[in-house]
């Protein structure tokens, strides 16, 4: 996929911490969800730099404009990982830029060994559960691993 002029995909850096935890809670609150508590958030570079996990962000004219992470699903079977940590921001979104990080990470999970992705998406992301329906994504009845997306009664699963 061809990015849009002045924009930019690539692997999360430790300067990116600090505005993609400000993504991540403006993105929450704007669909109803917070976070409760989620150290992760707070430093996702270091939580995506473990094996076989990975996060990606786009900037926008040298703005970050939000990011996804791949990581193996906790509590779950080895081949399974999980799409975590999806946000956009408003400014960015319907442009190609959740579809150009969908297809990053199921890459990535392709190479670290995956045979299933997993996510967990909040009850009013239509937008995001319309990506995912269109990318062969199958919803399931329950959740699958460890989850803890606070709102979530909508998971996903798909072969990679």
């Amino acid at each position: 996929m061809t990015l849009p002029p002045g924009t930019v995909l690539r692997p999360i850096l430790p300067r990116d911490d600090a505005a993609l935890a400000a993504i991540a809670r403006q993105v929450l609150a704007e669909f109803g969800s917070g976070l409760a508590s989620d150290p992760e958030v707070d430093a996702m570079q270091r939580a995506y730099s473990r094996p076989r996990s990975a996060y990606y962000v786009v900037e926008r004219d040298g703005q970050l404009g939000g990011g996804v992470g791949i990581a193996p699903l906790l509590g779950g079977e080895e081949g399974v990982c999980e799409l975590r940590k999806f946000y956009l921001l408003p400014n960015v979104r319907g442009i190609g830029l959740g579809q150009a990080l969908l297809d990053q990470c199921l890459l990535s999970a392709r190479g670290f060994g995956f045979g299933q992705c997993y996510v967990e998406v909040l009850d009013r992301m239509s937008e995001a559960q319309r990506l995912l329906e269109r990318n062969g994504f199958q919803l399931l009845q329950a959740r699958m691993g460890y989850g803890e997306l606070r709102g979530s009664n909508t998971w996903y699963l798909r072969s990679i």
